[in-house]
């Protein structure tokens, strides 16, 4: 433990260097005065501290041969990213079960395809890290789409009621904002993809080329990385506009009027 110690604070010595760039951010916000100054200080401490919680934790795991560990630490970054995106989408009741549960299926949806595609290998060294970019994306995405579903249908209100007087059921009522919402959600990580490699070069790759490896061997994780954050995203946010529906109907197919009328 104290050789495990000993190597960390050797490899602190860059990070904390890098944070001079933070104290420049800060010098700036003070003259400009966008009083951000306390809260981009918290925030570096925050990632400072969590990054380095986290990186103990994945050398525990990574060191372990139990898959439970890998389950476990799943359905933490599951959990955790719920919560967020239903923060988002505060005002759909139950949001963050919904959020939770999209993210879960998207993700573990398209984790048991690469498995099963021998894509990347069931171990705590690919999946914890793949992982953890799927269920980021996903999370952002799921909060967009149904924050964005829920205000296009109260904004639209009248249209999606005269729908169901109609006979409509909920998902013919709701299919053009359903559409709308879906469209703004997963357009940044198209528009990423589209630009990749042109405009930025992603993590994934940056952290292979930097540790060593070719550029053609980090275009080929890139690539691969690029296609399952499509797919867990989509997924994820298809799931989380049907299981909105229940939280927005009520049995007899009308709105729920308290969800529409919360701001």
């Amino acid at each position: 433990m104290e050789a495990v110690w000993m190597e960390f604070l050797k490899g602190m010595v860059k990070p904390v260097a890098a944070t001079t760039v933070v104290l420049m951010a800060v010098v700036l916000s003070f003259i400009q005065k966008l009083d951000l100054e306390k809260e981009m200080i918290y925030s570096i401490a925050r990632a400072f501290l969590q990054l380095s919680v986290i990186g103990f934790v994945l050398q525990f795991i990574f060191s372990q041969k139990n898959s439970g560990w890998i389950v476990l630490a799943y359905l933490f970054m599951v959990s955790v990213a719920g919560y967020t995106a239903g923060q988002r989408a505060k005002h759909v009741p139950h949001g963050k079960y919904i959020a939770a549960t999209s993210i879960l299926v998207g993700t573990s949806i398209t984790m048991f395809l690469l498995v099963v595609l021998n894509v990347f290998p069931f171990t705590p060294r690919y999946i914890i890290p793949v992982a953890g970019m799927m269920v980021g994306n996903s999370m952002t995405v799921t909060g967009v789409a149904m924050k964005r579903l829920r205000d296009d249908v109260k904004t639209q209100k009248n249209l999606v009621e005269t729908a169901l007087a109609l006979g409509a059921t909920p998902r013919q009522a709701t299919l053009q904002q359903v559409k709308r919402a879906l469209i703004l959600a997963l357009s940044p990580v198209l528009d990423n993809a589209k630009t990749v490699g042109l405009i930025s070069l992603p993590g994934a790759m940056t952290g292979l080329i930097m540790g060593g490896a070719s550029p053609l061997e980090a275009i080929q994780l890139q690539i691969v990385v690029m296609n399952m954050l499509i797919g867990a995203s989509t997924v994820s946010s298809i799931m989380s506009t049907y299981l909105c529906w229940p939280a927005f109907f009520t049995k007899g197919y009308q709105l729920q009027t308290k969800v529409f009328a919360a701001e």
